[in-house]
C-alpha cells in the first residue's frame, strides 16, 4: 500500500476547459474558480494558485490509461478480448484495424490529451504574473506536461492544432488549423529543453517530474523524428548522470510496493482512494486499464478479477526464450498458474471465466493485485502506477540511436545490460542485424506497456506484423469526426479515412 500520493486529491469547484466539443465533466475540476471566465485578476496571485493548477495539469495523465492499453491492442502483441465481439466496440475496431473517425476511444484520447494541454497552457498563460521561490521548477513541470500531451497527440494523429501559452476556448476552432507535426515537435523540443534546464535531478515529492524525465522524453522525441545523433547524446545524459539504474529483479518492477523505484524515470501516479464510474472513466484516480486487463471472474492467489481485455497472444508468449526471466513476470499464463496453485483455498484451486478471444494469457504487469482498497468500482480504481519511462526503455532507445548513428559498440553495451538482467547472453551483432535485435529486445522488455504499435510503425514493420494494417493509412489514427465538423469542415482528415 502506498504511503505517498502527491497528485491525488478530491476535486474542487468546477472549471470547464473546452476544445471543440470537449466536455469532460468532473475530470476538469482542478482549480478554485467561480466561472469559466476566470482570469488573472482573481487567480494566480500566490504560489498556491500555481501549485493547485499544476496538480490539475498532472491529473490528466491518469486518463492516459487508454493510450497505453490501445498501444498494445493496436499492435500484434495482444488481442482486444473482453466479454464479446461487441464489448467496447471501439476497442474491438482498433484491434481489427477497422476503426473510423467516429471511434469513441480515439475521441477520448484526443479530448483528454487536449484537456492536459489546456491545463498546462492555463498556467503558462499567466507565468509572468508574479514571482516566487521555485517558480522555474513549476514552469518546468508545466512545460514538460504540455510536451507530454502534445507528444501523445502527434503519435496518434500526426498534424494537430498547436496552441501555446494560452487557453484553447470554444470558438477558436474557426481560427486555427492543424499544425504540421514537424512544428509540433519543435515546440515539444523547446518545452523539454526548458524543463531539463530548470528541473532538479530529484524532487522533494514522489511523482514530480525531474530533469532526467525531461531529458528522457526529449531523447524519445528526437528518436521518433530519426534525429539519431541528438537522441543518442540526450539519452546518454540520462544514462551517465543518474540517479537511475536497472532493478536487479525484473519480477519486482511492477509490484505496487516497488513504485517510483530506481528504474522509474517517469511514472504516472494512481491511487485506489477515489473511485469513479463508467459514466466518467477519466474521473477515476485509479488506473482503469488494470481492471480492464484482469482475468474474468477470477478466484485464486495474488490477483483480482477484471474484464479480460488486452490479452497477449500465443505468438507473443512464444517470442521469449525459455531462459528469459521476463516472460512469466510480463505475461500471466493462466493455465500454468492454475496448475501451480492447485492447493489454493483448501484444494479448490484457481478458477476464472474465459472471455472473448481467450488466449490463456494476461498482461501480468498491469492486472489487479489483491489487498487494494479499490474505493468505488473495484475494476476502475486500481492503484497500480504506470511506468511511463523506465531506465530499460532509455537504454534501448539509446541503443537504437547509437546503432543508427554507426556506434554499434555503445549500442551493444546498452542492449546487453538489459539482456543480462533477463538472464540472457550478450549479443555481438552489428549493423542491420543489431537493429533487428534491438527492436526485438524492446518488444520483449516492454510488452504490455503501450509502446509496441508505435515502434512497429516508426520502424516500418507494422504492415508485416499487424493483421489488417493498411500502409499509408494506419500509421495514423483518424481525427475525430466531430472535431472536423466543429471547424466547419475546414480540417482535412488523415489519409484513408
Amino acid at each position: 500500500m502506498k504511503t505517498t500520493r502527491p497528485f491525488t486529491r478530491s476535486r474542487v469547484l468546477a472549471f470547464t476547459l473546452l476544445f471543440g466539443a470537449l466536455a469532460l465533466s468532473c475530470s476538469d475540476d482542478f482549480v478554485y474558480v467561480n466561472s469559466e471566465n476566470q482570469n488573472s485578476e482573481t487567480y494566480f496571485n500566490a504560489e498556491e494558485d500555481y501549485q493547485n493548477a499544476l496538480i490539475g495539469a498532472y491529473d490528466m495523465l491518469q486518463s492516459s490509461y487508454i493510450n497505453v492499453m490501445l498501444g498494445e491492442i493496436a499492435s500484434a502483441n495482444t488481442l482486444a478480448g473482453g466479454e464479446s465481439a461487441t464489448d467496447v466496440i471501439g476497442i474491438q475496431q482498433i484491434d481489427d484495424m477497422i476503426h473510423t473517425p467516429t471511434n469513441e476511444q480515439l475521441r477520448s484520447i484526443w479530448s483528454w490529451m487536449y484537456a492536459g494541454v489546456n491545463r498546462a497552457n492555463y498556467i503558462l498563460e499567466f507565468q509572468d504574473k508574479i514571482d516566487f521561490d521555485g517558480k522555474a521548477n513549476v514552469i518546468g513541470q508545466a512545460r514538460f506536461l504540455r510536451a507530454y500531451y502534445y507528444f501523445e497527440l502527434v503519435k496518434w494523429f500526426g498534424d494537430v492544432p498547436l496552441v501555446v501559452d494560452k487557453r484553447i476556448t470554444f470558438g477558436v476552432q474557426f481560427e486555427i488549423d492543424r499544425t504540421p507535426k514537424a512544428q509540433v515537435f519543435e515546440q515539444i523540443e523547446l518545452d523539454l529543453i526548458f524543463a531539463a534546464d530548470n528541473l532538479p535531478a530529484t524532487q522533494e515529492e514522489q511523482g514530480r517530474i525531474t530533469k532526467g524525465a525531461a531529458q528522457a522524453l526529449l531523447g524519445k522525441a528526437y528518436l521518433y523524428q530519426e534525429k539519431w545523433s541528438d537522441a543518442a547524446q540526450t539519452l546518454d545524459l540520462v544514462i551517465d548522470s543518474g540517479p537511475y539504474d536497472l532493478m536487479e529483479d525484473y519480477g519486482l518492477i511492477f509490484e505496487n510496493e516497488n513504485e517510483n523505484n530506481i528504474e522509474s524515470v517517469f511514472e504516472v501516479q494512481y491511487t485506489d482512494l477515489e473511485g469513479a464510474g463508467f459514466g466518467c472513466l477519466q474521473c477515476s484516480e485509479g488506473n482503469v486499464a488494470v481492471g480492464f486487463n484482469g482475468p474474468r471472474q477470477y478466484t485464486g492467489p495474488n490477483f483480482e478479477s477484471g474484464f479480460s481485455f488486452n490479452v497477449p497472444t500465443q505468438a507473443t508468449y512464444d517470442l521469449y526464450n525459455e531462459n528469459d526471466v521476463r516472460r512469466d513476470f510480463a505475461i500471466l499464463n493462466i493455465v500454468q498458474w492454475a496448475q501451480d496453485n492447485q492447493d489454493y483455498n483448501g484444494g479448490s484451486g484457481v478458477t476464472y471465466t474465459e472471455g472473448y478471444e481467450h488466449t490463456g494469457f494476461f498482461n501480468r504487469k498491469y492486472i489487479p493485485r489483491q489487498g487494494d482498497a479499490n474505493i468505488g468500482d473495484q475494476n476502475l480504481t486500481n492503484p497500480n502506477n504506470y511506468r511511463s519511462i523506465r531506465f530499460a526503455d532509455v537504454l534501448l532507445m539509446a541503443a537504437e540511436a547509437h546503432n543508427a548513428s554507426g556506434s554499434d559498440a555503445r549500442a551493444q553495451t546498452y542492449v546487453n545490460r538489459v539482456r543480462q538482467r533477463a538472464g540472457l547472453g550478450e549479443i555481438t551483432a552489428t549493423g542491420t542485424d543489431l537493429a533487428d535485435a534491438i527492436y526485438l529486445e524492446r518488444r520483449l522488455e516492454l510488452v504490455g506497456e503501450g509502446h509496441q504499435f508505435f515502434d512497429a510503425v516508426r520502424k516500418g514493420r507494422a504492415a508485416q506484423e499487424i493483421p489488417g494494417f493498411t500502409p499509408n493509412k494506419h500509421e495514423l489514427f483518424p481525427i475525430p469526426e466531430i472535431e472536423i465538423q466543429l471547424t466547419g469542415n475546414r480540417w482535412q482528415q488523415n489519409p484513408g479515412y
